[in-house]
């Protein structure tokens, strides 16, 4: 198990599903968290859990659109902890519409969360990161929908995409100053977000039976069963630590075999 003990780490969207399990499992490891989630009850409810086992975190409410509130959630981190070592970017929202359907208002809601969001905090953490010294650590959450476009789910898909793509570019960019970019790209995980996306097959049409989406999306995963929050938290867990200091660039799938790259 990575020695997490000595990293100060924010995780976006960290009030439920994934983000609350990886923040949860790197909380254990021992490293100090801020809890940031634009609800503010989730936040504090999943910084509070940690605290009871013992840990570390602090609850921060944040709009990842929002660059003024993006650079108050990192300085809160460095206020709190002393300096800033992890950004995980892993807030995001699905939604779920034909092709030909999708608005201007779809596009921006998607990709303005997905895509400028990862972007804002990319940037304001390598400006702390520099602050510091040099150094330090990126986490991104993209997709199987970043390797390959889904249809009725074609903006998310440019929004992981996206995702990939500054991951690569920040990772070129900055790893000669010891800044180092990866995403991990989950695939059918049973989420609030899953649930949205299998309502909105279901609301366009597509489908007619709950979870009639997420059971075929599921039935592609070699592993034989859909993804839960749980696999994803060791690679977590990896890119967080000292483990994955010579390793940058790269976006990871971890989806029981659903793409194959």
């Amino acid at each position: 198990m990575p020695n997490l003990k000595d990293k100060n780490i924010i995780v976006t969207g960290a009030g439920r599903g994934i983000g609350a399990t990886m923040a949860r499992a790197l909380a254990a490891d021992g490293a100090r968290l801020i809890i940031a989630d634009r609800t503010e009850e989730d936040a504090r409810t999943v910084a509070e859990s940690i605290r009871a086992g013992g840990g570390d975190a602090v609850a921060v409410t944040v709009d990842v659109r929002d660059r003024a509130g993006v650079r108050r959630m990192i300085d809160t981190a460095v206020s709190s902890f002393g300096r800033l070592d992890v950004l995980f970017n892993n807030a995001g929202v699905a939604q779920t519409k034909p092709f030909l359907d999708i608005t201007e208002e779809d596009w921006r809601f998607v990709t303005d969360v997905n895509a400028l969001g990862v972007l804002i905090g990319m940037q304001e953490a390598i400006k702390t990161f520099r602050a510091q010294g040099g150094g330090g650590k990126i986490i991104n959450t993209a997709s199987i929908a970043g390797k390959q476009g889904y249809e009725p789910l074609a903006h998310y898909s440019a929004s992981k995409f996206a995702v990939v793509a500054l991951t690569q570019a920040a990772a070129r960019a900055f790893g000669k100053e010891r800044i180092t970019a990866n995403a991990i790209c989950p695939g059918v995980v049973a989420t609030e977000m899953w649930k949205i996306i299998d309502k909105g097959f279901r609301d366009t049409g597509l489908t007619t039976a709950e979870d009639e989406a997420f059971n075929h999306f599921a039935a592609g995963a070699v592993l034989g069963r859909p993804s839960t929050a749980e696999d994803l938290v060791g690679v977590a867990r990896f890119l967080a630590s000292s483990d994955s200091d010579f390793m940058t660039g790269q976006s990871l799938l971890v989806d029981g075999g659903m793409v194959f790259t």
